[in-house]
């Protein structure tokens, strides 16, 4: 039955999906649909957790917005999402940032940075 779902979802896989894991900062290019209207808004924040894998994977971004912590799930391979911007690489050693919600202020949007050396 699973080989059956991969065969029938495979073309509906997006072949352009950035690499991007859990820490980073990303910009998701959401279409929204206002009536007959259909418009790009873009949700910038960071990476907290990503899931499932094929057609169902998902990650979940948060951000602070005016001092109130936002969560968003999006599906990575849906036709809603239109692009994925990677802003900053993170160095992080945990699957899931959940703890993110418990914290206040600017640490909770501080990750350590993937720094990248000079010269080589």
């Amino acid at each position: 039955m699973n080989q059956i779902v991969s065969e029938l979802t495979k073309d509906q896989l997006k072949a352009e999906v950035p690499n991007f894991k859990v820490g980073d900062g990303v910009k998701v290019h959401a279409l929204v649909r206002e009536g007959d209207k259909r418009r790009v808004q873009i949700f910038a924040g960071i990476v907290i957790a990503r899931k499932g894998s094929g057609i169902q994977e998902t990650f979940t971004v948060r951000r602070i917005s005016y001092g109130e912590g936002v969560e968003k799930v999006f599906p990575i391979h849906s036709p809603n999402v239109s692009k994925i911007e990677v802003e900053k690489e993170s160095k992080t050693m945990r699957a899931r940032m959940y703890y993110l919600r418990n914290l206040v202020g600017k640490k909770a949007m501080q990750v350590k940075e993937k720094r990248l050396a000079k010269g080589h």
